[in-house]
């Protein structure tokens, strides 16, 4: 079998050489070209010898540069950025170059978090407009986390570039507009303060006294029957031991009682900051502080309630 294996073989070349010589005559001119230019190169290779080893000859001619009108076919323009090919590159040059900036000076001693200096962002909006293409708030949260470790680095030995890349990303802030104005005491030394809760809306005066209470005009009792709306509309004075302290006067309107308490709680809970505005951490443990935004869902179409469908049934 080995010597049949054998005779098949010989004869296989000048076939295919005829085959491909009839149905693509190229391809057996390519051939030849290709022996010849093997030929070629290799008497390049000795002219380029002797032409190095005489330098002055008058028989090498320099061929002029191509013009872009007969190279502008096959010239392939690079881009500047790496990034041109994400979609995006704006982001990730910004969030490559930060991540460069922190591999490089991840060895500087840090501070705590809490004790860094306190700086604000661009927002997302901002930084979209800055890019001038929409990012995702994940993709940008990526490079607010850089910002922040490297806001972490000591002040004391930060370098200048680090704190050029922090001042691009920072928020341009109006010192007048960012600060509330400060609340103080009135000339009868009353301090007033304002409450929402759903629909309702109490406006409150505290000031030193006895522990008295008036709601609209009446008693606590009179105005919330229930024990828990009482406790809820002076619950600030309660969680602070200053029941017996202050005297406390509000007016409330809109919704039912137990949103007027509630309103009463922010309410007294702000006019009792401006009297002991060391308060503020006691009152914020109490829940005194945060305005709560929950409001009534409103009614549905086709709906019992906001939520509530009507029973299904079947015939």
């Amino acid at each position: 079998m080995t010597v049949g294996v054998t005779t098949l073989r010989l004869p296989c070349r000048p076939v295919l050489d005829g085959f491909l010589q009839l149905a693509r005559p190229e391809l057996h001119l390519f051939t030849g070209l290709r022996q010849s230019s093997l030929r070629l190169l290799s008497i390049s290779t000795a002219s380029r010898a002797a032409v190095e080893d005489t330098p002055s000859s008058s028989s090498y001619n320099s061929s002029p540069l191509p013009r872009w009108s007969q190279t502008r076919e096959t010239t392939r323009l690079v881009p500047v950025s790496a990034s041109y090919f994400t979609g995006n590159a704006d982001f990730f040059d910004n969030w490559l170059a930060l991540q460069e900036l922190l591999r490089r000076y991840q060895t500087l001693p840090t501070i705590p978090r809490e004790s860094a200096p306190h700086v604000k962002w661009r927002t997302l909006a901002q930084y979209r407009g800055i890019v001038g293409r929409d990012v995702k708030a994940a993709k940008y949260k990526k490079i607010i986390d850089i910002l922040d470790r490297l806001n972490c680095i000591n002040p004391a030995v930060i370098p200048d570039e680090v704190k050029n890349a922090l001042n691009m990303y920072k928020r341009d802030m109006v010192q007048n507009v960012s600060q509330a104005k400060p609340k103080s005491l009135d000339e009868f030394g009353r301090a007033r303060g304002l409450g929402r809760r759903k629909t309702s809306v109490a406006r409150v005066v505290v000031l030193e006294g006895d522990g008295q209470v008036l709601v609209n005009g009446k008693p606590l009792v009179q105005v919330f029957e229930r024990m828990h709306d009482r406790e809820s509309a002076v619950w600030p004075l309660i969680a602070t031991s200053r029941m017996d302290k202050y005297n406390v006067w509000a007016t409330v309107e809109g919704g039912g009682k137990t949103g007027q308490a509630e309103a009463m709680t922010l309410g007294v809970a702000r006019a009792l900051m401006v009297h002991e505005p060391a308060l503020k951490p006691a009152l914020r443990r109490a829940g005194c502080v945060t305005r709560d935004p929950r409001m009534v869902e409103r009614k549905k179409p086709g709906h019992v309630k906001a939520r509530k469908m009507p029973a299904w049934v079947k015939r």
